[in-house]
């Protein structure tokens, strides 16, 4: 009687070893990688904290050395900026009072109210493929994934990341930010989707779906704003400047480039948006 070999199955036994891995094993790494990125974020967080102190501590004593005519010059400019912004808060009061009238007489819905949130930029990530910002804010200060993120020009991008003590912002020119928009005066929306950047010049993006009735120049671009359908931008923030339209792809709308602000590359302070009454909305915006 032949001798029963066990060896003969050993290639049958490694190909069941090598499928059951291949199979764990994806499944073990995407529980973990999470929790493996997220201990290194918190471990690089309190070193770009401390050099974005030290950053402040250099320009304060940077400033220290200006000469008292200098300084004199810039408490009368801020003096003159501060009766300029009183006037400016006098009027948005007064035009918020009408509004809540009109909202009244019409029986139409309050509009979505947030807080401002200043945060200090400690980091950029900017290169081709993705646009990012690490500010110096998170979640203590009631931060959270998805919140809109603006400064004087306008849109900055949106929360992607909050850990302890900084949250990560994608950028309006980065190719992963999406949302909804209008052109001012417009109020049929369209789509403004970030692009890969070159390095070269300017940030960019892209507008789709635009109405093929809708016509820009250089002379007279057209303005893109967001809108209420924007998930958490409130409307009317500034996006940027579309200078030429083109039929798209389907033949049916229009898209162009889309011209950001220049400042997106070297801000120094960004505000988040943190509503008052949160909503569940899904940040993929179409």
């Amino acid at each position: 009687m032949a001798k029963f070999r066990l060896d003969k199955f050993k290639p049958i036994v490694a190909l069941s070893v090598f499928l059951a891995a291949w199979w764990i094993v994806p499944t073990l790494s995407k529980s973990f990688l999470p929790f493996v990125q997220l201990s290194f974020a918190e471990f690089q967080a309190p070193a770009w904290i401390v050099s974005s102190y030290l950053d402040d501590l250099e320009s304060f004593w940077a400033r220290r050395s200006h000469s008292k005519i200098e300084l004199i010059e810039a408490g009368q400019e801020l003096a003159r900026q501060k009766a300029f912004y009183q006037l400016l808060d006098q009027r948005n009061k007064s035009l918020e009072t009408e509004v809540m009238r009109l909202e009244s007489i019409l029986d139409m819905p309050s509009r979505r109210e947030f807080r401002y949130q200043i945060a200090r930029v400690i980091r950029r990530d900017l290169n081709a493929w993705w646009q990012q910002l690490v500010i110096r804010k998170g979640e203590d200060y009631g931060i959270t994934e998805g919140a809109a993120v603006i400064f004087a020009g306008g849109v900055v991008g949106r929360v992607v990341e909050v850990n302890a003590f900084t949250s990560r912002v994608e950028l309006i020119s980065s190719p992963n930010f999406r949302m909804a928009a209008s052109f001012e005066g417009d109020v049929r929306p369209v789509v403004y989707q970030g692009v890969p950047q070159s390095g070269f010049g300017g940030p960019i993006g892209e507008v789709r779906d635009a109405p093929q009735d809708l016509v820009t120049t250089t002379q007279n671009p057209l303005q893109l704003v967001s809108t209420s359908l924007g998930g958490t931008f409130p409307p009317g923030l500034i996006i940027g400047r579309v200078s030429w339209l083109e039929p798209g792809s389907t033949g049916i709308f229009q898209a162009g480039t889309v011209q950001l602000d220049e400042r997106l590359l070297s801000l120094q302070e960004v505000s988040v948006l943190i509503p008052l009454n949160p909503l569940n909305y899904d940040r993929n915006v179409p």
